[in-house]
């Protein structure tokens, strides 16, 4: 039998639940230091008599958030002028918060309309990975991600964790004021480690393929159009 039908066949005839296979994926990564990645995840997960392809554990690990340290160093840091605030990593990773509007992560990312790059910024609640917020403009600023938290249609009050990468973007007093006025905290990943905020990231990998890959934007206007519609 081919390995290819092998691991084709294993989920139709195993009675674990992805519930199961994703608590013990994530219980040998924390017992290792949280260093492993897929092929010695699948090593680990063998000798338990678990057969897992190494493409189906990268999926249990994108959906839970867990990344490799030893992947994070080998990632390049962004040359961009970056957030120096004192603000730790208070997120640390545990984006399986099951409580919702508890825990919401932002980021940003570029979109071309005509020969201009424009932004996306989305707010998402990691409980569920909804987008719960969302605003495009034509500059990567502040005002960008106020304008989507501007969005979020629920009380604040019941948001405690604010996570986002270091960009400037979200070193700002107007920013820093609103999430005090409602007791939010702050949370910031480390610097130049785009894996501290991997839910965002996942947010916008689907993003791009689903719905900027091959569009083409005349207008703001027809961005923020097409984008409400996408995530309505």
């Amino acid at each position: 039998m081919s390995r290819n039908r092998f691991y084709y066949q294993q989920p139709l005839t195993s009675k674990k639940t992805d519930k199961e296979l994703s608590k013990k994926v994530k219980a040998i990564f924390n017992d290792n230091y949280q260093a492993y990645g897929t092929r010695r995840l699948q090593a680990e997960l063998r000798e338990k008599s678990i057969l897992l392809s190494r493409r189906r554990i990268g999926r249990i690990m994108q959906e839970t958030g867990l990344v490799s340290k030893y992947t994070c160093k080998k990632y390049r840091a962004n040359t961009e002028q970056s957030n120096e605030s004192t603000v730790s990593n208070q997120l640390n990773r545990e984006f399986t918060v099951g409580q919702q509007r508890k825990v919401l992560v932002t980021d940003l990312t570029y979109v071309r309309v005509k020969q201009q790059w424009h932004y996306l910024c989305v707010i998402i609640d990691v409980s569920n990975r909804e987008i719960v917020g969302r605003s495009a403009g034509k500059h990567k600023n502040a005002q960008l991600v106020m304008d989507a938290i501007s969005q979020i249609p629920i009380n604040l009050n019941s948001v405690e964790l604010f996570h986002s990468d270091r960009g400037k973007e979200f070193d700002n007093h107007l920013l820093d004021e609103c999430l005090k006025e409602f007791g939010i905290e702050r949370s910031l990943s480390h610097k130049g480690c785009p894996y501290d905020n991997a839910v965002a990231e996942a947010t916008f990998k689907a993003v791009k393929t689903e719905f900027v890959s091959n569009t083409i934007f005349d207008s703001l206007e027809q961005l923020r159009l097409q984008f409400n519609h996408y995530v309505d």
